[in-house]
């Protein structure tokens, strides 16, 4: 084992990380499958419970795979119930194929089980938690040290890393525009100039000294290693996987990665009330211009039309999170994904 600053933090000698892809896709056998390969898994928690997550790790911890926990940092309520109704009735058509009343959908504003997350992690402790939304309450943060667990922080911007070095963190996962899903920055009504992956590694490694994870805009082996060169300690993968054997996402998103009439990746908030990088589609097309800030309510207003439409094969009604690299997305094994990105290293 080397004393790179990947494998002191994860234990992995290979600086290939597996993204935690919530919503399903990323599955513990998806986790299993890159750290087999060499790589390093994170496993989403956002959107499950904490028995789910739970019942994850308990999967993982059976064959003996280490493995990150990724959570989402809750936020203040950002939607009145006037604006959310009027979204809710703007999109309410869309929800009536499949016999959903969008238009009277209750406003919800969750912390995604964050306290219950937290004691959980604390009493099953994993080499490293990661946040993303923000920055963890310096409570939460000490208590999860000292269960033996190193933090990591995604940020968008130079500002973002400092505010994270200085709470104490371990390391940064610097996410660029360019990244499929939601976007990790901490203040989405003032979201940081888009700035692409390689640029943001070499400022956040620079204006720190913390190893840095990079994520955002992966489509082959040489922008691993352009961003290990620009200075990142691991370089994450996320949509290279969406369409492998172990993936969970479903089978309207993984055809949409490879159907030739979907040209083009757009930042958008009309599915999540979140800025969040997918697959453009008409959704997007009619809802984006008027689609207000404003998650988990959003999430929560679109969450049964999502999984309806992709159930039904209606890839317009779906969020097709991907990061401008899907194109090169194939299917097969995951572990040929790792070992065709890592193979030059």
């Amino acid at each position: 084992m080397t004393d790179a600053p990947w494998t002191r933090l994860s234990g992995s000698a290979t600086p290939l990380v597996g993204a935690p892809m919530g919503g399903g896709a990323t599955t513990p056998a998806l986790v299993r499958a890159v750290t087999a390969a060499g790589g390093f898994g994170f496993l989403p928690a956002g959107y499950k419970t904490p028995d789910a997550v739970a019942a994850d790790l308990a999967d993982l911890a059976a064959t003996g795979t280490p493995c990150g926990v990724n959570l989402f940092v809750p936020g203040p309520a950002e939607i009145d119930d006037t604006t959310f109704r009027r979204y809710a009735r703007q999109i309410a058509a869309e929800g009536e194929p499949y016999d959903l009343d969008l238009a009277d959908a209750p406003l919800v504003h969750d912390d995604d089980h964050w306290p219950d997350k937290i004691d959980l992690l604390v009493r099953h402790p994993v080499p490293l938690v990661s946040f993303t939304f923000g920055l963890p309450d310096p409570a939460a943060l000490a208590a999860l040290r000292r269960a033996g667990s190193r933090v990591l922080v995604t940020v968008t911007s130079v500002a973002e890393a400092l505010a994270a070095r200085d709470l104490g963190v371990d390391g940064l996962v610097a996410q660029g525009t360019e990244a499929g899903g939601h976007s990790g920055t901490h203040t989405p009504r003032r979201p940081a100039p888009p700035t692409s992956t390689r640029a943001l590694v070499r400022d956040v490694a620079a204006a720190t000294g913390l190893p840095v994870v990079a994520a955002g805009g992966v489509a082959g082996p040489t922008d691993v290693r352009d961003l290990l060169a620009a200075g990142a300690a691991a370089v994450a993968v996320g949509t290279l996987l969406l369409r492998t054997d172990e993936s969970g996402a479903s089978r309207t998103h993984r055809d949409a990665l490879a159907d030739p009439a979907r040209t083009s990746t757009v930042l958008t908030r009309a599915f999540t009330g979140r800025p969040a990088r997918g697959l453009r589609n008409t959704f997007i097309d009619r809802y984006e211009p008027t689609a207000p800030l404003g998650y988990p309510e959003l999430h929560h207003l679109t969450r049964g039309m999502r999984a309806a439409a992709a159930d039904a094969g209606h890839p317009d009604r779906v969020h097709l999170w991907a990061g401008t690299g899907y194109r090169h997305a194939g299917t097969g094994p995951a572990a040929t994904v790792v070992e065709r990105l890592t193979a030059a290293l």
